[in-house]
């Protein structure tokens, strides 16, 4: 792994997603104007640096189910990314760590639901 690849994800908090998904760039966005203290860094999937991370946390570069939320190092996906994420927002927004008490499955069931149908339900954009 090249050494700036390695020391942008020991020292971020990296947020992947799919740029050419309507809803995933509008969850940029909110997390540009919500992250005001600075937690995170957003980078594409489809850009250079985010097809390295990709690959870093052994996912597919192809095709694009799930944001990932790079932590410390650790990769993590679906529901659990999202709830990571939120809990780390100032309020309202951190009181979705509560959701961690309805179990994994059913909040990836529902994750990937969304995410499976998200070109077909907010649309798909060519940059």
């Amino acid at each position: 792994m090249p050494k700036p690849l390695q020391q942008l994800i020991q020292t971020n908090n990296i947020i992947l997603f799919d740029a050419e998904c309507v809803l995933c760039s509008a969850w940029a966005d909110f997390m540009i104007k919500h992250d005001v203290e600075y937690l995170f860094k957003l980078a594409s999937v489809q850009s250079n640096v985010g097809q390295q991370l990709l690959a870093y946390c052994h996912l597919p570069t192809d095709h694009f189910e799930t944001m990932v939320l790079l932590e410390n190092g650790q990769c993590y996906t679906e529901s659990t990314a999202f709830l990571r994420i939120m809990h780390q927002l100032d309020s309202p927004y951190a009181s979705l760590k509560y959701a961690r008490v309805i179990p994994k499955l059913i909040r990836d069931f529902a994750y990937r639901r969304i995410a499976l149908n998200r070109y077909r339900l907010f649309g798909k954009t060519e940059q």
